[in-house]
């Protein structure tokens, strides 16, 4: 499982021209499904993402998680961040988990996310996006399990 995970001030994902999911400050995440995920890594890679530090403490640090700032998360899958490009000029998606897999794992994984009581808001699965932000530093992390 790869993901993508950006501080934002605010995020929403369009499909079709109609607004399905918006969040104000809090973190956008990317997720990507690979054939090896597990249910027990997708609960490892929930609970690793509520708990990491990247809102600024009092003094400026990055010491604060999403969950301690009590902020929002909009979760997108993105197939293709399990692609391999170390080589070639094509991206080649041979690890990407298959999509009827992927979308049991990607709800599975939200509803890890979604048991922390945040405020949790979704893309739609396998649809064509478009995702608006204001990432905010900029601050982006990309997280491997």
């Amino acid at each position: 499982m790869q993901l993508l995970l950006q501080r934002v001030n605010t995020a929403a994902v369009d499909v079709a021209g109609e607004r399905v999911a918006s969040i104000p400050q809090g973190l956008l995440v990317f997720a990507g499904l690979e054939k090896h995920d597990t249910e027990q890594l997708c609960q490892r890679a929930a609970e690793r993402l509520l708990a990491y530090r990247v809102f600024a403490d009092d003094e400026g640090r990055m010491n604060r998680s999403v969950h301690d700032i009590s902020g929002s998360l909009l979760l997108v899958s993105q197939f293709t961040l399990a692609a391999d490009t170390r080589k070639g000029l094509r991206p080649s998606f041979s690890s990407a988990m298959a999509p009827a897999e992927a979308a049991v794992m990607f709800d599975y994984w939200v509803g890890c996310v979604q048991r922390s009581g945040l405020d949790v808001q979704i893309g739609r699965f396998g649809a064509d996006m478009q995702v608006h932000l204001v990432n905010d530093g900029p601050v982006t992390f990309r997280l491997s399990f």
